[in-house]
């Protein structure tokens, strides 16, 4: 059993539901484009959108400039596109079921929390302060910030470092098996798979579906790892 003292998340399919999300985006950016995407049907635009976006590892100045070329359309360029992403992405961001319950029941348990988070930081701080989740948080790095990215596994001692906690004690939830969960443990820390149908199977040390059963993990000391 081991006494745990911090909880550190991944962002983008762990606490946001990214997938709602960009469904909800894209559907919203075609409505405010409509005039130059007509020529496209919604949804054969949304659906290449997602599969040119492969769950965000393909940023999307690489994305929007495919989706012009590949349906011929010359009255928009890439960055307007780009740039309504950025502007008003953060207005369709969903968070996973119980999202705030559980934060906030971590919160009263006295446990120190982060984020580490890959990615741009005013956009990825945008999601955070839509989701309504900031003020939970003792510390957020974003990769683009603080220069390292997963899964270099110092990006994790930072977190650890920032809130002066021991590894030992400190459990790491994320979707990526690799970035996430290889990464976290290879830095000490006790690494949690929030799984998912893209990934078929991660070597954590606990396997959850919903962030709530988060909550049980740390009630017992994570007694099932050791």
């Amino acid at each position: 059993m081991r006494n745990i003292e911090a909880v550190f998340f991944d962002l983008d399919g762990t606490l946001l539901d990214r997938e709602t999300s960009l469904v909800k985006f894209i559907e919203a950016q075609y409505d405010r484009f409509q005039s130059e995407l007509q020529v496209i049907d919604k949804q054969v635009y949304k659906e290449r959108f997602i599969e040119l976006d492969a769950r965000g590892y393909v940023w999307k100045d690489k994305v929007f400039s495919q989706l012009l070329q590949e349906f011929n359309i010359a009255s928009l360029i890439w960055e307007e596109l780009m740039g309504d992403y950025i502007m008003n992405f953060k207005h369709s961001c969903t968070g996973f079921n119980n999202l705030n319950k559980v934060v906030g029941k971590l919160k009263q348990m006295d446990l120190g929390l982060g984020i580490i988070s890959n990615g741009k930081t005013n956009f990825q701080m945008d999601n955070i302060k839509a989701l309504g989740i900031e003020g939970y948080f003792d510390t957020i790095l974003i990769s683009e910030a603080v220069g390292l990215r997963k899964p270099d596994f110092r990006i994790f001692r930072k977190g650890i470092d920032a809130l002066g906690v021991s590894a030992f004690g400190s459990i790491f939830v994320g979707d990526h098996p690799e970035y996430d969960v290889a990464a976290s443990k290879c830095a000490g820390m006790i690494g949690i798979w929030k799984s998912n149908d893209y990934w078929h199977s991660a070597e954590a040390d606990f396997i959850i579906k919903e962030l709530e059963e988060l909550l049980g993990i740390i009630e017992k000391g994570a007694e099932n790892h050791d």
